[in-house]
């Protein structure tokens, strides 16, 4: 037999740090997760997410465990790469068109200059988040 809760606030077990229930449905991140696809591609931590798939350098789809409703949510995304001989903190992440309700796609670009072609690269680093309506 199914039970249900209801409940309108959330708190902690000492009766502190409230927070109310529409809160947690409403604005809590629906998705993230943060991974390196350099030296090797691999997912740190994360939550609803299944896998991430490496298409190739600067290029990683994550996969979500639990679908969104459309693919109108809103998302954002950053990576860093790092090494102690060329420490650098980049911006260039670009994930235009490549949303699915199932799939965040996530490409990354450096342009060592204003004005320079693209250059794709795998990172040390990187992350993605979205809130939105789960299906």
């Amino acid at each position: 037999m199914a039970s249900e809760l209801r409940v309108n606030t959330l708190k902690d077990a000492s009766g502190n740090n409230s927070i109310a229930t529409s809160v947690v449905f409403n604005g809590s991140a629906k998705a993230w997760a943060t991974c390196s696809t350099n030296p090797s591609t691999v997912i740190r931590d994360s939550y609803n997410n299944a896998s991430l798939t490496d298409n190739g350098t600067g290029d990683t789809t994550f996969t979500l465990t639990s679908n969104m409703v459309n693919d109108d949510y809103f998302f954002g995304t950053c990576h860093a790469y790092y090494n102690n001989a060329y420490p650098r903190s980049t911006g260039g992440v670009r994930s235009v068109s490549y949303l699915t309700t199932s799939t965040i796609r996530v490409e990354q670009n450096y342009n060592s200059t204003f004005g320079s072609a693209e250059t794709y690269e795998d990172t040390y680093a990187k992350g993605y988040q979205m809130q939105g309506d789960l299906a």
